[in-house]
């Protein structure tokens, strides 16, 4: 498994932006394109470059605190 696993990422369409937007909160604000599957693979390239220079400055990785919802009994 690798470390970016661990974080809730998605890709969502913008009516604002005329895009889609994706989205990772715990580790960046997020990217947009026009092509969503495009999209989800460049989140993932941009979500492992972060944390690989995290881990290479010494510093901590973030606590995954996203979650996807879960269905209501």
């Amino acid at each position: 498994m690798r470390p970016s696993d661990r974080y809730h990422k998605w890709i969502e369409w913008s009516d604002q932006d005329g895009a889609y937007l994706g989205r990772c909160p715990d580790v960046i604000t997020g990217i947009h394109g026009t092509d969503p599957i495009r999209l989800y693979d460049e989140l993932c390239t941009v979500i492992d470059e972060v944390l690989t220079e995290l881990r290479e400055s010494g510093s901590a990785l973030p606590e995954p605190l996203t979650r996807p919802m879960r269905e209501v009994a």
